[in-house]
């Protein structure tokens, strides 16, 4: 029970970090909009992604949301680069950065998830406790895994 608990707190701060960022993503659209005319696509993928990420229902489909969202992310951090206007706007540089730092809170904060997962799965697969496991109804837990090689390097923001 202890163990189910603290996996449960411990998504419950990823979630916490998860939705810090999806509160900047719109601010960080609306600051590029105004200087990205063309881009419409790259800014509707982002949003496109957010929302998915939003309406996650369990870990897997959040993680697969959260694959979604960087790849989006990357391409309008990469769009931003052809706009040296938008690069020195002082708004976007700030969003960048208290980006960047959300980014760090989330990766901590899925890193002690998955080893929150780690000592529940461990204690529910190890006799005796793997009886009592199974009677009272504790599933395994998933961990929160990003699937791509490009989803597991953080967001590069660029001045």
């Amino acid at each position: 029970m202890r163990l189910r608990n603290a996996c449960e707190n411990a998504w419950s701060q990823v979630d916490v970090q998860l939705k810090r960022r999806y509160d900047l993503i719109p601010n960080l659209v609306e600051t590029a909009k105004g200087y990205m005319k063309h881009e419409s696509e790259t800014l509707t993928n982002v949003v496109k992604a957010r929302q998915q990420a939003i309406d996650a229902s369990n870990v897997k489909d959040q993680a697969q949301a959260e694959n979604f969202l960087q790849s989006t992310l990357r391409s309008l951090f990469a769009v931003t680069e052809n706009y040296p206007d938008l690069k020195a706007n002082e708004n976007m540089m700030a969003l960048q950065e208290e980006l960047t730092s959300t980014e760090s809170r989330i990766s901590f904060s899925r890193q002690h998830y998955n080893d929150s997962v780690l000592k529940y799965n461990n204690k529910r697969q190890v006799f005796p406790s793997n009886i009592y496991a199974g009677f009272h109804g504790f599933e395994e837990k998933d961990y929160f895994e990003l699937e791509d090689e490009a989803a597991r390097e953080p967001v590069k923001v660029a001045f």
